[in-house]
């Protein structure tokens, strides 16, 4: 460690018959004459120890950078002042910093200082995030604590990083792990980033959105969800519908919905987890978690799904006909293992695979793709008034209805993958009756980088709304209808929760509602996939 009279130097300084050339190309990485962005001009300078090497650190808005004093050579031999390397972090992917102190068992104070350590978020291959730390060893409590509060001030000015936050947490999500990951791997990464909690382990379906309804929300800079998609939907529903309760609009019909008041975070610990892979690329606890930290915030559309004479919730997706009786087999079946009821309500459904007779009426969208550049400008021309809908009508296995891409493990290029998280549409696709053959030629597909929608009986819309009417067949064969569950109401999958309802339901969808932490799946190496399908 530097002896505390070093640090009090204003600049490192090297033997004094070295010539001043050598001094000046030592230091010329770190003062070197070209021009500085804002941000960029030196607030501290010192001497630290990090990685057993003393080193000049210099602090700037922007960056901290260090690079190793080198001994001078005998012969007065510069060379060796060119082996320095200069090591740079960029502030903005620092999301913590501490003193650091040696303290006895037991000590929960004080302690003899060692220096400050700085907690940076790590990007690495396949979209995954971790934390590394780095120490600059000092033993100077002044020298330090001047660092410590200059690198605070710092981390304190970047926008959207939150510093208190409202948490959900399923404790009966896939394998009743959700309580274990948050504790273990989430909240350390908290407490790490010094934001503060509040913790509700939810103990019934709809305790989440009871609670959202009487929270008083700013007192939050965002809400987090530790759970599967269902838990999720039903905090992003919770969020919105306190938000229209806020502004004062009538909940049982929203034609234009305010946005949710603060961000939602997404950590995955469900079965298949769609919005967490949209949102991050992976299911990997960590990499959520330091999005939150990080404030990285993407706006991202969303859908009210209506009936007549009410608004039945906000979401994201919905799947009718297959994708739905999938979803209430697997319900009827909570006590199997999350894996086995998800494969056995799969195969039973494929084996009792039958059309939903229904008419499909929607107001398409044309996207229209401006320029040649990678990040291509998507505007949306829409197509008519809303007296010129389209209608189609017959029997279908499946009709989804999607505002996101809906990534998942199963699906690695989206069920809908020419959807973007904000760009104000809607993907459409409808499954018309097939073979049950073809029918899994086309769900295998979802599985590949080949087109899913290359099949003759597949149709695929780009939409801003949809009405969804089936057709309830009369005389012996009503039974037929296997959308119809036992109350005479028809299943509805949406977001990976269940609803059942027994009229037409109208599907709007609303640009950019919502902020969630996370980033657009379109900069995210991995989910460059390219497909002209819709």
């Amino acid at each position: 460690v530097v002896p505390a009279a070093a640090v009090a130097l204003p600049r490192p300084q090297v033997r004094a018959r070295a010539a001043p050339q050598e001094r000046r190309r030592r230091v010329a990485p770190l003062t070197a004459a070209a021009p500085t962005r804002a941000g960029d001009e030196p607030l501290l300078r010192g001497i630290f120890e990090i990685g057993k090497r003393s080193c000049d650190v210099v602090l700037s808005g922007r960056q901290l950078r260090w690079s190793p004093i080198l001994p001078e050579s005998p012969a007065g031999d510069s060379s060796v002042a060119l082996q320095a390397e200069e090591e740079i972090i960029e502030m903005k992917d620092v999301f913590s910093v501490k003193l650091k102190r040696r303290r006895f068992a037991g000590q929960k104070k004080g302690g003899t200082l060692l220096g400050i350590t700085i907690f940076k978020c790590l990007n690495k291959e396949e979209n995954k995030l971790t934390d590394c730390a780095i120490h600059l060893n000092n033993l100077s409590e002044d020298h330090c604590q001047s660092w410590f509060r200059h690198l605070k001030e710092i981390l304190n000015g970047f926008p959207n990083r939150p510093k208190s936050l409202k948490v959900f947490v399923n404790p009966s999500s896939h394998k009743r792990e959700a309580t274990h990951i948050y504790y273990e791997k989430v909240a350390p990464l908290f407490k790490l980033a010094d934001i503060k909690t509040d913790v509700t382990v939810t103990e019934y379906e709809g305790h989440a959105l009871s609670v959202l309804k009487e929270c008083e929300l700013q007192a939050f800079d965002g809400v987090v969800c530790v759970g599967g998609d269902g838990s999720v939907s039903e905090v992003a529903h919770g969020l919105l519908l306190r938000a229209q309760i806020a502004a004062g609009k009538d909940t049982d019909y929203v034609s234009k919905p305010v946005r949710a008041p603060v961000p939602l975070g997404v950590i995955p610990a469900g079965t298949t987890n769609i919005l967490a892979h949209t949102l991050y690329g992976i299911k990997h606890t960590v990499t959520a978690t330091l999005h939150i930290v990080m404030g990285h915030i993407q706006a991202v559309d969303v859908c009210t799904f209506s009936t007549p004479r009410k608004l039945l919730r906000f979401g994201f997706s919905a799947m009718f006909g297959f994708g739905a009786r999938t979803l209430a087999l697997a319900e009827k079946h909570r006590w199997m293992p999350s894996s086995q009821r998800k494969d056995f309500a799969f195969i039973k459904t494929l084996a009792d695979l039958k059309p939903e007779e229904c008419e499909l009426s929607f107001l398409p969208l044309q996207i229209l793709q401006e320029g040649s550049h990678e990040k291509d400008k998507i505007s949306l021309l829409y197509l008519g008034s809303k007296d010129q809908w389209q209608k189609i009508q017959g029997h279908f296995l499946n009709v989804s209805i999607m505002a996101i891409p809906c990534l998942c493990s199963m699906a690695p290029r989206g069920l809908a993958p020419n959807t973007r998280l904000n760009n104000g549409s809607m993907a459409l696709i409808v499954v018309q009756n097939t073979s049950r053959a073809e029918f899994i030629k086309h769900l295998k597909r979802y599985t590949s980088v080949k087109n899913q929608f290359n099949f003759p009986f597949v149709e695929t819309y780009t939409v801003r709304e949809v009405k969804v009417q089936p057709r309830l067949k009369s005389g012996p064969d009503t039974k037929t209808n296997v959308c119809l569950n036992a109350e005479g109401l028809y299943l509805w999958n949406i977001d990976g929760d269940l609803m059942k309802e027994a009229s037409e339901v109208h599907v709007r969808v609303h640009p950019q509602l919502i902020d969630l932490y996370g980033v657009n799946t379109d900069d995210l190496e991995s989910s460059q996939a390219t497909c002209n399908c819709i």
